[in-house]
């Protein structure tokens, strides 16, 4: 006696559907399938395909049972220790970007920079929690205006963890010597905002072409003192779109092939100024969509390092690879607080960037507690009880489940409370279309597409990655 596991689907096409278990292995199938499937009569053929690719359960041989396990156990990983951390040193910035999230001071405030005790407060967190190894982050403000704080968290983490990583995220108005230093270490990385062409991103960042030129001049520095440690990100409107291609050779004026394309996100100051961005709007799953196309295009025709949009190249080796947990937002579970965590300037610990947020608007104030008396449990345990998506009703019928996760801070943020129906969210709406979009891609007959994938995979030759029962 024989029988499938349990298998959900979404039609992605008018006679086409992906199918996947709780594990997360898929394969595309037709209507017809899925039908049979619903009403108990599988075929000898589908039964065949189901018990090749371990989909098919029998009381003697428990292979395909543990098959299923074992990869259910890679989606499903247990907290580990800090590894990964953003630090506020200083809240103050020398730009006013109508967008931006991070609810800045002025440069010339007082009182948003981490005194010596927070400082101090800082390290021993670290030292007490980090683990072997750690990424940190440095945000703001502008951090660059408080580099001597970052030198000296730098010195401790270097001597404290194996093989640091340090990031700085920084608008480049401005690099004078010690910051030229700083930054041709080569454990530095550079992120920094770069909206496509010129006249965009003087619109929607400098507003002054002075600043504009100065930008692009140590946009052009930055890339020669930390070569491939330099990675920009863009940040649109969708009221201004610039051409998929004139977005693209902005980036390839700098030899930057990685892009993260972002929507404006809907955190501090871009809710009072872009209120619409609280929705998902269709006009970016479509800009989104020729991007990515574009990029295809390019790989085809151009030599050296390949095209990609990082964020979908992430979600395509999480469907394929179960274990691939890098990016924290579409972890289930997401460990909120454990091995991720930021430390704002006045040394209050939030579980994510955009909780941090959250409390500087004043919509709610999620801090895990403080450096100086450590993490609050009890709230980090009231958080994560919402960041999962294994027991969710619309999750639960979605066959990208293993892949996604759920994001409560983002849900409160838009919608005031943590249980929204997954359907009507920004969040789902997005990966919806960016789970349909990678499936389309891996299922592509097209020769450019299946080269483009071999590439952003790291796979030394083109292959047809999806399985199908049609």
């Amino acid at each position: 006696m024989t029988r499938a596991l349990p298998l959900r689907f979404r039609r992605v096409a008018d006679d086409t559907a992906i199918v996947a278990d709780e594990a997360g292995r898929f394969f595309r199938s037709n209507m017809s399938f899925v039908s049979r499937l619903a009403d108990g009569h599988l075929t000898p053929t589908d039964k065949a395909f189901l018990d090749s690719r371990g989909f098919l359960l029998g009381k003697e041989d428990q292979l395909n049972e543990t098959s299923f396990l074992y990869a259910l156990a890679q989606r499903l990983q247990p907290p580990k220790p800090l590894s990964y951390v953003i630090l506020i040193p200083t809240l103050r910035c020398d730009l006013s970007c109508a967008y931006c999230q991070v609810s800045r001071a002025a440069q010339t405030a007082k009182g948003y920079d981490w005194s010596e005790e927070t400082l101090q407060a800082v390290l021993q967190y670290l030292d007490e929690h980090g683990g072997e190894s750690i990424q940190i982050e440095f945000q703001g403000g502008e951090p660059s205006l408080r580099l001597d704080l970052l030198e000296r968290v730098v010195q401790f983490a270097r001597a404290r963890f194996s093989k640091p990583q340090f990031v700085v995220c920084t608008n480049l108005s401005s690099i004078d010597s010690a910051f030229a230093d700083f930054m041709a270490s080569e454990d530095v990385y550079i992120s920094t905002s770069l909206d496509g062409p010129s006249w965009l991103h003087e619109v929607q960042r400098t507003q002054n072409s002075d600043r504009t030129s100065r930008f692009f001049s140590n946009l052009s520095k930055a890339c020669d003192l930390a070569p491939g440690r330099v990675h920009a990100l863009p940040t649109l409107d969708v009221n201004r779109l610039p051409e998929p291609n004139e977005l693209l050779d902005a980036f390839d004026a700098f030899g930057l092939r990685s892009i993260y394309l972002r929507p404006v996100s809907y955190h501090g100051f871009a809710r009072k100024h872009h209120p619409t961005s609280v929705g998902y709007d269709p006009r970016w799953s479509n800009f989104y969509s020729s991007v990515i196309h574009a990029m295809i295009s390019r790989n085809t025709s151009n030599c050296g390092a390949a095209w990609e949009e990082f964020y979908l190249t992430h979600l395509i080796k999480r469907l394929l690879r179960p274990g691939e947990n890098s990016h924290a937002d579409i972890r289930s579970p997401n460990w909120l607080g454990y091995d991720h965590l930021v430390i704002d300037y006045d040394g209050v610990l939030y579980p994510t960037d955009e909780a941090r947020m959250l409390a500087r608007t004043g919509q709610v104030d999620l801090n895990l507690g403080n450096v100086q008396n450590g993490l609050d449990l009890g709230r980090r345990a009231q958080m994560q009880a919402a960041a999962f998506n294994a027991l969710d009703p619309w999750c639960s019928r979605c066959p990208y489940q293993s892949a996604c996760g759920r994001d409560p801070i983002d849900d409160l943020a838009r919608h005031g409370h943590v249980n929204p129906p997954r359907p009507r969210t920004a969040f789902c709406q997005r990966h919806t279309h960016l789970f349909d979009l990678a499936a389309s891609l891996i299922y592509s007959d097209c020769p450019d597409t299946q080269l483009s994938l071999s590439k952003w995979l790291e796979l030394p030759v083109p292959t047809k990655l999806g399985e199908q029962h049609l």
